[in-house]
């Protein structure tokens, strides 16, 4: 069977995901609502919003779409797959991947999550939820904790509601621009946690609600500047796979996070049938969640499709029909190295419409686009991040290589990019 398929989101995991869809045997046509210009050179685009449910609806009905798939998290938070699969216009089989609202609240709310790994057993930092006329007791328990200090805005706040505080002053001023509506709705409930000392990284899973396939797990650079100084972004580069991922850690991960959480959704009777992000800490050996995603992460994405050699879309569509059983993932041995090109300023102000050159002649580099458009004919800059440039080899230096012998050739008004992306993972455990 071949699929007629759409992806929604315009960034650059999207724009890996369409990378990974469009060399599927099973795919049919492929459209894109909004995409990219990167994206839509495989797909055709749809222009819209992914916030605009009905547009959404009217393109699955009138393009005849067997399956979708949603990039970002907001639709999916929102209800996105509830409101497709409750009106009458679907075809009844028509496949989504990705959760139902229910599921969705494993990101929505940190302090659904939160309680749903309690449950569960799940390890995970010690945690107190608090809203805004709990101010005191909510001081007085970041008094019991240990410096740095973590305080979280319970709902979405854009990958930016997170704050580590160093000092206990600077917590407190923290919990008080929260509750004071630093990030809206987001902020009418914070999580305050215990800071977990250790290593970060990005594990994936794919379920169709009973069982699951583990993708290549990653590691992102969140920090704008070389040694993860600066401030925090929505991501500088990624690498796949990462070299403390050992065998006995991977099990690990399974028995005590990934079935525990697929077995919690299932007996919560939570039909989730799509992508799990397992944000972890490796703290000695041991993981620990720090957050769940309900989608793929970016830039992670943009390395993980990389080193997955089997048909991601069959994949997907078995886990959307509910059944993973005959699916076998292939990965590659591989290694990935991703190098984010961003606007000068960002993640502050930056400057749009800055004309873009020098993509044609990275020959043997794979360029995705994140936070571009077209202009007059033009290929121009939309965003802070506005290019992921990737690369795979048998070494993980020989990748590094790679990215950054062809990565300088990209150009446009205040381009800027890390240039130490990979090179902990390089030298671990010296490096780190």
């Amino acid at each position: 069977m071949k699929y007629n398929v759409l992806l929604l989101g315009s960034g650059g995991r999207e724009h890996a995901l369409a990378w990974k869809i469009s060399r599927s045997f099973v795919l049919g046509k492929f459209y894109a609502l909004p995409g990219n210009p990167g994206i839509n050179s495989l797909a055709e685009g749809v222009d819209g919003s992914v916030g605009d449910f009905d547009l959404i609806l009217r393109t699955v009905v009138e393009k005849d779409i067997d399956i979708v798939v949603c990039g970002p998290e907001d639709p999916l938070v929102n209800g996105l797959k509830d409101f497709l699969m409750s009106s009458p216009e679907v075809r009844k089989d028509l496949l989504f991947v990705g959760p139902g609202r229910d599921g969705a609240a494993l990101e929505g709310s940190k302090d659904f999550a939160k309680e749903f790994m309690a449950r569960h057993g799940i390890p995970t930092a010690a945690y107190r939820t608090f809203t805004s006329d709990m101010k005191d007791e909510a001081y007085a328990f970041l008094r019991t904790l240990r410096p740095p200090y973590v305080v979280k805005a319970d709902g979405l706040a854009a990958g930016k509601g997170v704050i580590i505080s160093p000092t206990l002053k600077e917590a407190e001023e923290s919990l008080d621009h929260i509750f004071g509506g630093q990030f809206g709705a987001a902020g009418a409930k914070v999580v305050i946690e215990e800071y977990l000392d250790g290593v970060e990284v990005s594990f994936f899973a794919l379920t169709d609600g009973h069982r699951y396939l583990l993708l290549p797990e990653a590691k992102d650079y969140k920090r704008v500047g070389d040694g993860d100084t600066g401030l925090n972004t929505g991501g500088m580069g990624s690498v796949s796979p990462v070299p403390f991922c050992t065998p006995e850690f991977v099990d690990k991960v399974r028995n005590r996070i990934i079935e525990p959480t697929v077995r919690g959704l299932e007996s919560e009777g939570m039909d989730y049938r799509g992508f799990i992000f397992f944000g972890l800490m490796n703290c000695g050996g041991d993981p620990y969640v720090i957050e769940y995603n309900v989608r793929m992460g970016d830039p992670e994405t943009e390395s993980v499709m990389l080193r997955i050699d089997s048909d991601l879309l069959a994949h997907m569509a078995a886990a959307a029909r509910g059944d993973l059983s005959q699916e076998r993932i292939q990965v590659s041995d591989k290694s990935a190295v991703t190098c984010i090109v961003v606007s000068g300023g960002y993640p502050g102000k930056y400057a749009k419409g800055c004309e873009i050159t020098g993509i044609d002649g990275l020959d043997g580099l794979t360029v995705f686009h994140a936070g571009t458009a077209v202009r007059d004919g033009r290929l121009v800059t939309s965003g802070g991040r506005v290019l992921a440039v990737a690369a795979t080899a048998y070494d993980m230096g020989a990748a590094r290589e790679e990215v950054y012998s062809g990565i300088d050739r990209v150009s446009f008004e205040g381009a800027a990019h890390r240039s130490d992306i990979a090179v902990d993972m390089i030298n671990w455990p010296a490096g780190r």
